[in-house]
């Protein structure tokens, strides 16, 4: 078991820290998977980003906050059938695109558990099965401004996780959609670098 994954167990058996000085506590398993996965990134491109958002975590203590002006880390689920050949996609209302389920740490360091948190809001999904608790892949994002919030980078971490197709889907307030995606055609509903990337990761 990898460096980052001991640290993030560490962190779970001694509990949340109740004051300000647990924060270079919960950042430090953040750390330890970043660190981990800049060994494995797919390129030089991924390598650059992931290096950018360790450089940030270590920058700013409020990184799992969404308080965090500049960015603040989030957690995504690559949810694939078992067969590797489909990848369930959200179309996300704010944003307009076809991405996969994530959303905001809101201060929780452990990122896999945010991932599959939001991989359950968003689909509807029970029986998730977390693959592999390293990162799968890491990207760093900026996000628009919006109303009162401004533009922003999101620093994600995406997990890998594996869920049966004949499960019911259920659509959350924050898509207009939620469908299985043959890896073949995710280009045609989002071309992305980032989407592409996790695609070429994902066919056997």
């Amino acid at each position: 078991m990898g460096g980052g994954v001991e640290e993030l167990a560490r962190w779970r058996r001694r509990g949340r820290p109740r004051r300000a000085g647990g924060g270079a506590v919960k950042r430090a398993a953040v750390r330890a998977l970043l660190r981990e996965h800049l060994a494995v990134a797919a390129d030089a491109r991924e390598a650059e980003m992931t290096a950018a958002i360790l450089r940030f975590v270590e920058a700013h203590a409020d990184c799992l906050e969404r308080t965090c002006a500049p960015g603040h880390l989030t957690g995504s689920a690559w949810i694939v059938d078992p067969a590797r050949r489909r990848v369930l996609l959200v179309h996300h209302r704010k944003l307009g695109k076809w991405l996969q389920p994530g959303g905001h740490a809101d201060g929780e360091p452990d990122l896999l558990a945010v991932a599959r948190r939001e991989a359950r809001e968003e689909t509807g999904l029970t029986r998730l099965r977390t693959v592999s608790p390293a990162v799968f892949d890491a990207d760093r994002h900026w996000i628009p401004p919006r109303g009162d919030t401004p533009g922003h980078w999101h620093h994600d971490l995406r997990f890998l996780l594996e869920a049966d197709p004949a499960e019911a889907l259920v659509v959350s307030d924050e898509s207009h959609d939620v469908r299985w995606v043959g890896l073949a055609d995710v280009p045609v509903l989002n071309s992305e670098e980032s989407l592409l990337r996790m695609v070429s990761k994902t066919i056997p």
